[in-house]
């Protein structure tokens, strides 16, 4: 029989943006080779509810207090949570591992205690990593209204609020590059 995880991957292998949560957790693992099978469902799926669009997903759009806006975060990271907990409950997973998985999702932007503060850096590491030249594709389209500054504001936003120091001296070269990357870009 599978194990749960390999379940998840092939269950995320679809998802536009696969490559950033599959390098979210290997930077989980990276920082903890010894993750919870909780933390490394959390890292593969964190994202998951943009894979689902519908009448409740939250709209970047629609914010206007940037990349960081809590209330986007919120709305991302619950929705997120609860996509993850039905078909973790449609695998049979255990009641115990799905609130687990479930607490670390819901957290997975903002963090709060030694576990959530991986997942969040994995995230902020893979995103680093994999979305600089992701999200600039969006600016020639017009998605959500995006320019250079604002993905560069998301860069930053996304490296400050890195906790873990191992994870912040990780994510140094990463940043750099991404800036480096966001100012030679010429659209």
């Amino acid at each position: 029989m599978t194990s749960l995880l390999d379940r998840a991957h092939t269950w995320v292998v679809d998802y536009v943006n696969v490559r950033h949560l599959e390098r979210t957790l290997d930077w989980l693992l990276e920082l903890d080779p010894h993750a919870s099978e909780a933390a490394q469902l959390a890292a593969l799926t964190h994202d998951m509810e943009r894979h689902f669009p519908g009448p409740d997903e939250p709209r970047v759009e629609a914010t206007t207090r940037g990349w960081g806006d809590p209330l986007y975060n919120e709305a991302h990271s619950k929705r997120s949570a609860r996509i993850v907990a039905g078909w973790l409950r449609e695998q049979g997973a255990d009641p115990t591992l799905i609130e687990h998985v479930v607490r670390l999702i819901e957290v997975h932007e903002d963090g709060g205690w030694p576990e959530a503060d991986l997942v969040q850096a994995a995230d902020s590491l893979s995103f680093l990593e994999t979305n600089v030249e992701y999200f600039l594709s969006w600016i020639p389209v017009g998605r959500y209204g995006v320019n250079r500054y604002d993905i560069f504001a998301k860069i930053v936003y996304m490296y400050e609020r890195i906790r873990p120091v191992r994870a912040r001296e990780l994510a140094r070269p990463l940043y750099d590059e991404a800036v480096r990357t966001i100012l030679a870009w010429s659209g």
